[in-house]
């Protein structure tokens, strides 16, 4: 009776052991999951992007990969993609601009009234259109930098005076393209379209895109000012302590971000052809979404640019094949709105465990 006792217990061990062992090795290869994630922040949504492709590919056929059909997904995102990188900027140190948009918009109406309606050279009054971007985010950063408001408030502030702004500037009239082209046709340039064959069309637009996203890229990757950033959103306190004047920094990344805007103004002028006041309603959503999904942390400190116009692809993508199926515009926002929940949920995950 006591051997049999004996033996059970042992085997009872013997299996404990073997679930904690188990046990440990799921965790551990969670644990390995986790930190790849966390290193490589873009790998999830470059998955995600292919996975979509995969399944519209079976579910549309060939229609869905046609070059035209491709080079529009494209041609659709690439205001979206500039206003990102953008945004990528701003939350990277924490932060969040709901008045990206409004930017964008007053931008575009100060360029073409100042060279339409007021006759000033082309040239001056693009340069005052991104001037005009620039103070913009300027403002913002003073307020966020030196006065320590909540970036939330302040750009939910700035962006009802804004829009007022192209409300007041515009008198709420669109300028056609016509009188666009005849008094300057610099601001519908980026619109200038190039076959590459296959009837796939590429816009100076879309290219441009590529070259901002190139250029702050290596900004964030190659320069101390781009570590400076990803500090001061990971740790504030660490940056006090050593020495990086935190104010300078999200001073110089707001008006950063507001010259990027007004550029996606000018996008926006060359897109549509003329300067409407209502252009890019829901620009500055679309581009929050587009950062999330591309898996920038809403908690700063952690994402890329190159994850942000992945996002912009999957938004494209997916609202182009959804299109493609035949699935209504509601069930397209609803499906948007569900990768939004699924980004932010994996990026809790991450933290969580990183922690």
């Amino acid at each position: 009776m006591t051997d049999n006792i004996s033996t059970n217990a042992e085997d009872g061990l013997k299996g404990a052991s073997t679930d904690v062992a188990s046990f440990a090795a799921s965790s551990g290869m969670v644990k390995k999951v986790q930190g790849f994630l966390h290193k490589h922040p873009t790998s999830v949504p470059l998955i995600v992007l292919l996975l979509g492709i995969t399944v519209f590919a079976f579910g549309v056929g060939g229609k869905f990969f046609a070059p035209f059909n491709l080079s529009l997904i494209l041609q659709q995102v690439t205001i979206i993609g500039v206003l990102a990188i953008a945004q990528t900027l701003i939350i990277l140190t924490a932060g969040i601009d709901l008045s990206v948009g409004a930017m964008m918009v007053l931008s575009a109406v100060v360029m073409g009234r100042l060279s339409v309606v007021l006759g000033l050279p082309p040239e001056l009054s693009f340069l005052a259109g991104l001037l005009c971007g620039t103070l913009c985010g300027f403002i913002n950063g003073m307020f966020v930098a030196m006065l320590r408001l909540p970036p939330f408030i302040v750009t939910l502030g700035t962006w009802s005076m804004f829009g007022a702004m192209v409300l007041y500037v515009s008198r709420s009239e669109t300028i056609r393209s016509q009188d666009v082209a005849a008094a300057a046709p610099m601001l519908q340039w980026l619109g200038t379209r190039f076959p590459i064959g296959g009837g796939a069309v590429l816009t100076a637009g879309s290219v441009l895109m590529i070259a901002i996203a190139a250029f702050v890229w290596f900004v964030l990757t190659q320069t101390a000012f781009g570590r400076h950033i990803y500090a001061t959103g990971d740790d504030p306190e660490a940056v006090r302590l050593a020495g990086i004047n935190s104010k300078k920094t999200l001073i110089a990344v707001y008006s950063i971000a507001g010259f990027i805007c007004a550029i996606a103004g000018w996008v926006v002028i060359g897109r549509i052809g003329a300067v409407s006041p209502l252009a890019g309603a829901n620009a500055n959503l679309d581009a929050i979404t587009a950062v999330v999904i591309g898996g920038t942390s809403l908690f700063g400190g952690r994402g890329s640019i190159v994850g942000s116009l992945i996002g912009a692809l999957i938004v494209g993508t997916f609202r182009n094949g959804l299109a493609l199926w035949g699935v209504e515009v509601l069930w397209q926002e609803f499906a948007v709105g569900g990768l939004i929940i699924l980004a932010v949920t994996i990026d809790q995950w991450i933290r969580r465990i990183s922690a």
